[in-house]
């Protein structure tokens, strides 16, 4: 297409893109217009329209946008000498634009700024781009404000990985523009004469602060830029950039140990006061919440930055926590939640041992510490005060929407984690005396009606529960008295639901305290109250019941009548219960745990009584017959198997267990034979078997050989990737026992055989991801638990075949699975019983290794995506680690197959390299950093990615066996 037919064409295209009526049509122009931004076309037609007058401000915008993700992206698509003219066209444009429009100039600084990280300061000439810059700005001082923007994004770009220029390119841009860092403030100043200039001047300084900070504290201390942003803090018009700056000079000095306080101290010396000056305007009320915003972040920057030296306790740094304290006690929450950061570092700089180990001996390191928790012990009380009210339901909550309630919760767990600090600092009881004083004077303006004073006593409480695990088990002069109060407290649903929750974290103080045992009864009572309100309600309940049973468990074994007879309310959904079948786990699982205390004999009369309730149901349609079993939906069978499921995890009576199983085994085979094909059904019921092995071992006796020859039965018909996960659990359970062998050969090679019939290519895996999961998570079980039989079996071959052809599949946990059994094999002979198996496991993996490294390398050069990285490199490392030179030849061979269009001899050379240390037992992570090089030049554009992966192939297989 000519080159003006297709400019017309752009023109058309996005003429259609905003306007056109029909969706379909923008579709097809938006289809279009994405596909033509990456034809080496669109440089020229991009920059012949940015210079064409009639363009209009679509055509602008994206034109400008194409041009700077060209240049970002596709730098390479052009020859050498198309630099000097693509910069000066560049140049032109950023002078054409410097008024405007704002969009169109920002791209265009954008892709100036991308196109000085791709080029070297000797090939771009004129001394590099901030020399070039400051010839341009004194040249043509009309488009100052353009090469001001310029200025400001230029540092940015160092951290823009969309820049597909090489990471060796990358650090050299960083090291060019450090070194230029006094240029690039000299013309900055130079700008300060134009007062209409220095907010653009400020913005352009906080961005090269950002980049480095190679500038020491007492040049900036008394630099002009500097001085101007902190006089213009007060300012209305300048305060958002001196605020940037600002921040930035706070992090640019922060203390990282009390040894960099004297080199840091000539600049905290003249940001601090400046800023603290600011401090009688978070009460202004001219100022708006924005400026308050602005001022606040200053003081949690200052916290955050100089909390080691705060910690000290100095006189001049508690004038910073007097202004934190101010900050957080700001109404706005997103205003004072902007300290909590630094209250958490503060507490683990006074509270961790660690801080202290230089002050020399245990006592003076104790003196220390005792010395600075009491100089902020004031503080952490303020702050407990400060933020408790924060967790107080709204009082429109009732029409809250879903985002504002979620708003709402994370607000409440944000005030918990403070607490927390708090409690660490302070201790657990102190904090709990100064919420109780909160609790009672609520509870003092609260009737027993559900009245509107409901609210105070609920947050008081919500409080009081987050500091739980803080507070001793044997404290015993206020939580009695709060335990004493909850019966008393009306039962408005979200005031109930805080009761039934603080009541199960606080279940480990009910079993130590003398006075547990005599309130649980009213206690249980307000819980039952719980499962009968709401659905909320009974949530909390069940799982304060459940703490209540799981840490009083020998308290309650007396009371087994009393328990399940809540229990079986719950599982029949008797009365006015309202507990969900999901929250009815948590009452299964507290029976269980108490039922654990008993003696065998009474808990398998027990366990009887809890299975009863699940099981007659199942066992009412089952007899019903095979068609109305088979017509069933899978809920009304999974309820009851995953209660059985609990049952079998957190009774932890193995014999009781296994007898259970062998009397539930027909109904199980019934369910199998006939729901084989229901995925939901056998997911719950291979997880009940799970437990049931999990728990009984080899109690299991005859039911054990039964469960392999279902599973293994079903599997070749129904590929249910449950019985794989199933077979993993039996492995880890039975197998090294060698009275077993024979049954697991058996299973193995028939699951083994069966999957890689089923995954024969790549296809395959990304059709069956879950198959592919569970198989290779079986086979890394076999290989750890029963080598002796995996090893050996015929399968082993056929399985590694089978991994090679997937590793490169996209399923994250498929793909994963894969590579650690890679990993495992590999690692094979590093463990004591693994040599004997050296030989067998070499004779497979020699024949192939050519082909795995390939495929690895390919993996890590773009078949699969980054963040696979490391997995793909820990399974390259085994092998180095394994095979040695062998391995070094195999990726020597791998890289050479690379263009050099791709990847230069030094790239090559550096990843093999830490491959080699990899293979003479250097900790693979210590090499990561070449290794991800070569991955991220091969995956710097889409070109280049295309070239590797078509060099690599890693889906043709030539396995010579």
């Amino acid at each position: 297409m000519a080159g003006m037919e297709l400019q017309n064409t752009v023109k058309e295209a996005l003429n259609a893109l905003y306007h056109h009526p029909d969706d379909g049509v923008r579709m097809q122009a938006d289809r279009w217009l994405q596909e033509f931004q990456r034809t080496l076309d669109a440089w020229q037609v991009a920059d012949n329209l940015l210079h064409d007058a009639s363009s209009n401000l679509e055509t602008l915008i994206f034109c400008s946008q194409t041009l700077r993700s060209k240049v970002q992206r596709d730098f390479e698509e052009l020859p050498a000498e198309a630099f000097r003219p693509l910069r000066d066209s560049l140049n032109t444009l950023l002078k054409k634009f410097h008024k405007g429009p704002p969009k169109v100039r920002t791209q265009i600084s954008l892709a100036v700024s991308a196109l000085a990280v791709h080029v070297p300061v000797e090939d771009w000439g004129d001394g590099g781009i901030l020399k070039w810059l400051r010839e341009e700005m004194s040249s043509h001082p009309e488009c100052v404000p353009g090469f001001l923007e310029l200025l400001k994004v230029l540092p940015e770009e160092v951290f823009d990985y969309r820049i597909a220029a090489r990471p060796e390119r990358r650090r050299q841009f960083e090291k060019e523009l450090a070194s230029a860092m006094e240029d690039a403030l000299s013309i900055l100043t130079a700008c300060l004469k134009a007062d209409e200039l220095k907010e653009q001047v400020l913005e352009a300084f906080a961005s090269w602060l950002r980049l480095t900070r190679g500038i020491s504290a007492s040049v900036l201390a008394s630099h002009p830029l500097v001085l101007i942003a902190l006089s213009s803090l007060s300012s209305d018009i300048l305060s958002e950039a001196a605020v940037n700056v600002t921040s930035e000079l706070i992090h640019c000095s922060v203390v990282g140990s009390l040894s960099d306080v004297s080199v840091q101290m000539p600049l905290i010396q003249v940001v601090v006061p400046c800023v603290m000056s600011l401090m009688a305007q978070l009460d202004d009320p001219s100022k708006d919440e924005e400026d308050v915003k602005a001022i606040a972040r200053l003081f949690a920057d200052m916290g955050d930055s100089y909390v080691k030296l705060i910690a000290t306790g100095s006189d001049e740094s508690m004038m910073i926590v007097l202004a934190l304290l101010k900050v957080t006690s700001l109404p706005e929450f997103d205003i004072a939640s902007m300290t909590f950061n630094f209250w958490h570092n503060l507490q683990v700089y006074l509270t961790e041992r660690d801080i202290y180990l230089s002050f020399g001996n245990e006592a003076s390191i104790e003196a220390e510490r005792n010395r600075r928790l009491q100089i902020f012990h004031s503080s952490y009380e303020s702050l407990v005060s400060l933020v408790s009210f924060r967790v107080q339901y709204p009082e429109d909550y009732l029409v809250l929407s879903k985002e504002d309630l979620k708003d709402f919760k994370q607000t409440r767990y944000a005030v918990a984690d403070v607490l927390v600090d708090a409690a660490l600092v302070l201790g657990g009881e102190a904090i709990l005396k100064i919420l109780y004083m909160k609790f009672v004077e609520a509870m003092a303006r609260c009737g027993s009606d559900e009245c509107s004073e409901w609210r105070p006593v609920e947050a008081a409480l919500y409080c009081i529960r987050a500091i739980a695990e803080y507070v001793s088990v044997v404290e015993a002069e206020v939580m009695p008295q709060v335990m004493s109060l909850l019966p008393k407290l009306p039962h408005q649903p979200q005031l109930l639901q805080t009761v039934c929750l603080t009541i199960g974290a606080y279940s480990k103080w009910l079993d130590a305290s003398s006075s547990g045992l005599s309130v649980l009864p009213s206690l249980v009572d307000i819980l039952m109250s719980g499962m009968s309100t709401s659905e909320d309600t009974a949530a909390a309940a069940a799982l304060a019941f459940r703490h209540i049973c799981d840490d009083c468990r020998k308290k309650l074994c007396g009371s087994l009548d009393g328990l399940f007879h809540i229990y079986h309310r719950a599982v029949y959904a008797e009365g006015t219960f309202r507990v969900s079948a999901e929250d009815s786990l948590h009452l299964v699982e507290a029976l269980s745990m108490v039922i654990t205390e008993l003696p065998l004999e009474h808990a398998k009369k027990a366990m009887e009584a809890l299975c009863l309730p699940v099981v007659t149901p199942l066992q009412e349609i089952i007899n019903q017959g095979p068609v109305v079993l088979g017509q069933k939906g899978a809920r009304e069978l999974t309820v009851h198997i995953d209660r059985l499921a609990y049952i079998f995890r957190y009774v932890n009576h193995p014999e009781a267990v296994a007898d259970a199983i062998q009397r539930l085994w027909p109904i199980f085979k019934a369910i199998f034979d006939i729901r084989a094909w229901d995925m939901r059904t056998m997911e719950s019921l291979c997880k009940a078997c799970k437990y049931a092995v999990r728990t009984s071992g080899r109690f299991m006796g005859l039911t054990i050989g039964a469960m392999l020859e279902e599973i293994q039965g079903l599997y070749q018909h129904h590929h249910q990737p449950c019985f794989l996960y199933l077979s993993s659990e039996v492995i880890k359970i039975f197998g090294s026992d060698p009275s077993c062998s024979e049954y697991l050969k058996v299973l193995i090679e028939a699951l083994f055989s069966h999957t890689t019939r089923l995954l024969t290519s790549i296809q395959d895996f990304t059709s069956r991801p879950d198959i592919a999961d569970d198989c290779f998570l079986l086979a890394s079980r076999c290989i750890r638990y029963c080598p002796q039989i995996f090893i050996l079996s015929a399968v082993f071959p056929s399985l590694v075949d089978c991994a090679m052809i997937g590793i490169t599949v996209q399923h994250r946990e498929a793909s994963n699975s894969i590579l650690s059994f890679l990993t495992d094999v590999f690692d094979l002979a590093h463990s004591p019983e693994g040599m004997q198996y050296h030989p067998i496991r070499d004779s497979i993996i020699i024949p192939r290794g050519a082909a795995i490294t390939r495929i690895l390398i390919a993996s890590l050069t773009g078949a699969l995506p980054s963040s696979r990285f490391e997995t793909v490199t820990y399974a390259l490392g085994a092998l180095a680690r394994t095979y040695g030179v062998k391995a070094l030849e195999w990726a020597r061979e791998t890289v050479s197959a690379i263009p050099a269009t791709a990847v230069t001899e030094v790239e090559r050379s550096r990843f093999l390299q830490a491959l080699s240390e990899a293979a003479t037992g250097v900790n693979i992570k210590a090499l990561m950093p070449p290794i991800e090089e070569l991955s991220d030049v091969c995956r710097r554009n889409r070109t280049v990615q295309e070239i590797v992966q078509e060099a690599l192939r890693p889906l043709d297989l030539n396995v010579a066996l």
